[in-house]
């Protein structure tokens, strides 16, 4: 049998260009290699599928790399209402939560996938699951068919649609597969690596505080001595080293910094709302107040508790000292270390712990019009298999559903 549309990759940019090609006419066949789709959505937003954001268009540009702007004839497409409307209308009810994130009313993201499904079969789309694409045929430049892994026969086809996302969470199908069927087609490949991922620190001080979280505070990353990038917001310790949002955000600098051979730190202002001489005046007024006191229990006053042993070994403050006893130059190590919380960081956690892919097929070789391969006619891109990649917050997931739907409505106008 042929068919109008063949896309491969049943995830978020997947379902969403298979709905849309359908919805416009076409005969599509979604091909699947696992056994479900959606299996990344699904654990997305420790599992609550962070949909989309509710920021402007310009907001967006700003969180992806490493040209956001590519994506402007997508968003003006299908955007977040869009997507948000799709849901809505076929019962799947929304919320927006601060910092615009908008995630499912039931806070499950197998509803999110579950309503994706239901459309797709009101649409007829021919689903195979179990079934990993291993070449896309060509012919004279244009795309004629796909084989899949295992069979012998090529299914036919007039146009393909490449959704098979990165490298990022493979337990979920995303192993990188895509990437060596556009090379093999003449793709560049721009070096893929982690993006969005934990980061490894040197010593044990991260291992002291695992599980510890930590809420407004101001995390910088500096590369061989100078500050690049700053992020506010809530992180995290591990047994390895830093992770939580703002660290997430960070990593993009940090992995492609090590990648180059630098030298990168991470330094942690536990009191960002106060300058240095404002900090130094409560530290001064702590001790003062409170003369007779151990210093381990007046820094429950400025740090959790399972920080005050770490923060006081540092600074080589014996935690039994008395509050008078302090000297300036322990109260400027302890100010010093407030601001200055420092770790030295020696790696990054593999594709198995990254939310999403950097890297991927150049945006110079689609046209950011249709999505359609510059080298290849009818073969179309979407989703994370594309040299894209933005910070947190669900702005990857509408990237993916931005791209998808473009793709397929663009290869339907093509084969009308």
């Amino acid at each position: 049998m042929k068919y109008d549309v063949i896309v491969i990759g049943a995830g978020a940019s997947g379902m969403l260009a298979a709905i849309n090609a359908a919805e416009n006419g076409a005969n599509v066949l979604l091909l699947e290699k696992m056994n479900s789709e959606g299996r990344k959505m699904l654990i997305s937003g420790k599992g609550r599928c962070n949909i989309t954001n509710t920021a402007y268009q310009s907001e967006y540009f700003k969180k992806i790399f490493p040209k956001g702007k590519f994506l402007k004839h997508a968003f003006s497409t299908f955007f977040t209402k869009d997507i948000i409307n799709l849901l809505e209308n076929k019962g799947l009810k929304t919320k927006e939560e601060r910092g615009g994130r908008v995630f499912p009313e039931s806070n499950s993201a197998a509803d999110v996938v579950n309503t994706l499904r239901i459309i797709l079969k009101e649409k007829n789309v021919t689903i195979k699951k179990d079934s990993k694409a291993e070449d896309i045929k060509t012919k004279d430049g244009k795309v004629i068919g796909i084989k899949i892994s295992g069979k012998k026969e090529i299914i036919l086809c007039d146009n393909v649609i490449l959704c098979t996302g990165g490298k990022s969470y493979p337990a979920t199908g995303s192993t990188g597969d895509g990437y060596a069927l556009a090379k093999k087609l003449g793709h560049t490949i721009n070096p893929v690596r982690p993006a969005l991922v934990p980061v490894i620190t040197e010593g044990d001080t991260a291992e002291k505080l695992q599980g510890l979280s930590l809420k407004n505070v101001n995390a910088s990353v500096w590369i061989n001595g100078k500050k690049r990038k700053d992020e506010f917001g809530e992180m995290m310790f591990a047994h390895f080293g830093l992770t939580g949002p703002i660290i997430l955000t960070l990593s993009r600098t940090v992995v492609d910094a090590l990648i180059n051979k630098n030298e990168v730190e991470i330094s942690i202002d536990l009191k960002p709302a106060l300058d240095e001489k404002k900090l130094d005046a409560r530290l001064q007024r702590e001790l003062s107040n409170n003369g007779k006191k151990q210093i381990k229990n007046i820094m429950k006053n400025l740090l959790p508790s399972k920080m005050i042993p770490v923060i006081l070994d540092m600074t080589e403050i014996n935690a039994d000292k008395e509050c008078h006893q302090i000297t300036s130059k322990e109260r400027k190590r302890l100010k010093n270390i407030l601001k200055d919380f420092r770790f030295k960081i020696s790696g990054y956690r593999s594709f198995n712990e990254a939310i999403i892919t950097a890297g991927g097929v150049e945006t110079n070789e689609i046209d950011s019009k249709t999505m359609m391969s510059k080298l290849i006619k009818n073969l179309y891109f979407a989703g994370e298999i594309i040299d894209l990649d933005a910070e947190t917050g669900g702005y990857n997931f509408q990237i993916a559903f931005s791209t998808g739907w473009l793709a397929g409505k663009s290869c339907v106008k093509l084969f009308e």
